[in-house]
């Protein structure tokens, strides 16, 4: 269900369960599984897409209809941890969102750093026309990703959003044609991989961390990491490298 390739130093993983990559505990086992795979390695960026015509296309509702309310607490429970896990990676994370992410689909595009879209993709959060809400941290991140207003309008009612509309509500960085979806995310991802890792990881960090908090508690933050930057041997050789004019070695 979920598969892993690694060039480089850059990493894809392609979630694929047909017909239409939906949520079950058997993918979430084995999402966590990659990710520990990406923690343990070298990986530097990370590329999140799907498989066929769907990123992901909401949860299997069979597997989730006579679930016990315990039951379910304990699912979303999960899946909000291995969510969590992805967003909370030292590497900048990039959604490539080949068709419908929808439900969970979105949940886990919200998840990555940005998202690129194919004009083919489709966005909602359909979960209240199924009697149930979002469950692996919708309501949190759409809400943190484009404000309440917007995010409560497409929670409540249902409402899909292709790709062009879903860039104009700020919940996607650049649609681009089909074929050209995974060429275009993996040129960004290299454009990434050029810049030092210790710096990007740090720069991620202030950003995530001071999300929500006051200007003086960001600010903070931020003067933490810069110092942290210091400390490192990236930024000998990134200054280094420009003064003598040459590429840097990260």
């Amino acid at each position: 269900m979920i598969d892993i390739q690694k060039e480089d130093k850059i990493a894809i993983i392609t979630i694929d369960n047909p017909p239409m990559n939906a949520v079950c505990k058997k993918m979430l086992d084995e999402l966590e599984n990659k990710l520990e795979d990406i923690i343990d390695e070298n990986i530097r960026a990370l590329i999140v897409t799907g498989e066929g015509k769907a990123f992901i296309a909401g949860a299997d509702i069979k597997e989730m209809k006579d679930m016990e309310p315990k039951e379910a607490r304990e699912f979303s429970r999960r899946g909000q941890n291995i969510f969590n896990k992805l967003q909370d990676l030292s590497c900048p994370v990039i959604g490539a969102v080949n068709g419908y992410a929808l439900g969970g689909g979105l949940e886990l595009a919200l998840s990555c750093d940005f998202i690129v879209a194919s004009e083919k993709a489709l966005f909602g959060q359909p979960e209240v026309g199924l009697g149930i809400i979002p469950g692996f941290g919708g309501t949190h991140r759409l809400e943190e990703s484009i404000g309440p207003a917007k995010a409560k309008e497409i929670i409540f009612t249902g409402r899909k959003l292709g790709a062009e509309e879903a860039k104009e509500w700020d919940i996607v960085n650049h649609v681009v044609e089909d074929d050209e979806l995974m060429d275009e995310t993996r040129n960004i991802a290299e454009r990434i991989i050029e810049n030092s890792p210790f710096a990007i990881e740090k720069a991620k960090q202030a950003m995530d961390q001071g999300r929500g908090k006051s200007r003086e508690e960001s600010l903070k933050i931020e003067r933490d990491r810069f110092k942290d930057c210091f400390e490192a041997p990236d930024q000998k050789e990134g200054m280094g490298a420009f003064l003598e004019k040459r590429d840097p070695q990260f």
